[in-house]
């Protein structure tokens, strides 16, 4: 078994050496990608479980399985001052790797051929640890686990993502399809993905491998690409969430939450949220989150990857929700912007919507839901502060009473207490959207 998955590693290690992946120009770069940058920011986990602002200044940040790098540099961008670190079994990629984060002034970056199994080598313990698009290709996603989590701070964080089975279940029959054509064999090269493309392009456009898995962009100009991590793709395999849950109680680490959590919203899937069938109304309450989620996979598996936050067990804060806070708790809490919110172009036209007394489409610059999100003028005020630095509960209520000293209803002074209610709504709604963090 031994000698099997170490042909299969090293049938990886050659096609990636010859079509290293991911194909993007080193120029290119990520600092227009704010919901890129957003979910592979440390602060937006560290958030989730400790509801805790943290600094990534000084972190030690690893990027296991990094490929050609261009996930190293958007961590160095959405973690400004931390030091990255990458590896990949493919020596072509890291070349790659380490030409990128020099081109963009990252000089804080070092990249190393190694596999994930051999991280121990490396002599650090990191803060945090990105495996995005490689896990599901070990032969025992539990060994990988597991030497990431050798490596790894008390308080670090892991971010790691399988292929969904369910979701991505025509592709892998594709898979199978080419397998017995004998395409991956060895390492599939130009002839390979010639025949890929004459085999679908020869089938009827209702057959359903076709249907389900083919486009006209496998077709063009990066289509190589795209057939070799879909059609072609060696060691590919599909989980489902309870295999994320096994896994992770296997080596004891504990479940922090999906990456697009918002977007795994179980209610969410019914025309009447507050009128559930009756069974479902009964028992969705008390299931577990691991239940929660795998309902979820089973009735709608749009998902093409499970992607998930995990770390060591008992690590996560106690604290109080937001939504369960006091008057006391506001009134001592502080409220951070998010780090991506933080551009010029971000704060012009939240100044220009400002002055023209328009609504401020907030969800333009950072979308962590697929919601259109705008909010009132009079409102977004409260941003203006927190550009600079961050700010208490007390100081932003002051400073829209200055805005705003006169209820536009009344024409009478404001009542604070109200108008401190006010913003509550408007902070928590801007808090559970993820356009700021608040701490006490």
């Amino acid at each position: 078994m031994v000698g099997l998955a170490s042909d299969l590693i090293e049938k990886i290690r050659q096609q990636y050496d010859s079509s290293p992946y991911p194909r993007i120009p080193v120029d290119i770069s990520p600092k227009n990608q704010p919901n890129l940058l957003y979910i592979h920011n440390l602060a937006t986990p560290y958030y989730l479980r400790n509801q805790k602002v943290i600094d990534t200044k000084e972190k030690l940040i690893l990027d296991a399985g990094c490929g050609t790098g261009y996930k190293s540099l958007v961590l160095a961008e959405a973690n400004p001052g931390a030091k990255i670190v990458g590896v990949d079994i493919s020596d072509e990629s890291i070349k790659l790797a380490r030409q990128r984060l020099e081109y963009h002034g990252f000089d804080n970056a070092e990249f190393h051929v190694l596999s994930i199994e051999n991280l121990e080598k490396l002599g650090y313990q990191f803060d945090y640890i990105n495996c995005d698009e490689a896990l599901y290709l070990f032969p025992d996603i539990v060994v990988a686990l597991q030497a990431m989590k050798a490596v790894l701070k008390p308080d670090g964080i892991i971010r790691a993502n399988l292929h969904s089975s369910i979701q991505r279940s025509h592709y892998f029959r594709a898979q199978q399809l080419f397998r017995m054509m004998g395409l991956m064999d060895n390492n599939p090269e130009e002839l390979e993905t010639e025949i890929v493309v004459e085999t679908m392009k020869a089938l009827k456009d209702n057959i359903i491998i076709k249907a389900t898995t083919w486009t006209p962009d496998y077709e063009g100009e990066n289509g190589k690409e795209k057939i070799l991590v879909n059609h072609l793709l060696q060691a590919d395999k599909g989980y489902t969430i309870p295999d994320i849950f096994g896994a992770l109680k296997s080596t004891d680490l504990e479940f922090i939450s999906m990456v697009n959590w918002r977007n795994w919203d179980l209610i969410d899937l019914f025309k009447e949220p507050d009128n559930l069938p009756a069974f479902l109304g009964m028992s969705l309450p008390d299931i577990f989150i691991e239940e929660r989620l795998h309902l979820f996979e089973l009735i709608h598996p749009v998902h093409r990857l499970l992607d998930f936050w995990c770390g060591h067990p008992k690590q996560a804060q106690d604290f109080v929700p937001v939504s369960e806070w006091s008057n006391s708790n506001w009134r001592i809490a502080k409220v951070y912007l998010f780090p991506q919110l933080k551009t010029s172009d971000f704060q012009e036209d939240l100044v220009a919507c400002i002055n023209d007394i328009r609504a401020f489409p907030i969800s333009k610059y950072l979308s962590p839901t697929e919601e259109l999100i705008s909010i009132d003028s009079a409102a977004a005020v409260c941003l203006i502060p927190l550009l600079e630095q961050p700010q208490s509960v007390t100081s932003l209520l002051q400073h829209w009473m200055q805005f705003r000293p006169i209820d536009p209803v009344t024409l009478m002074p404001r009542d604070e207490e109200q108008a401190f209610k006010t913003l509550q709504q408007f902070l928590w709604r801007l808090e559970n959207l993820g356009y700021v963090m608040i701490e006490l």
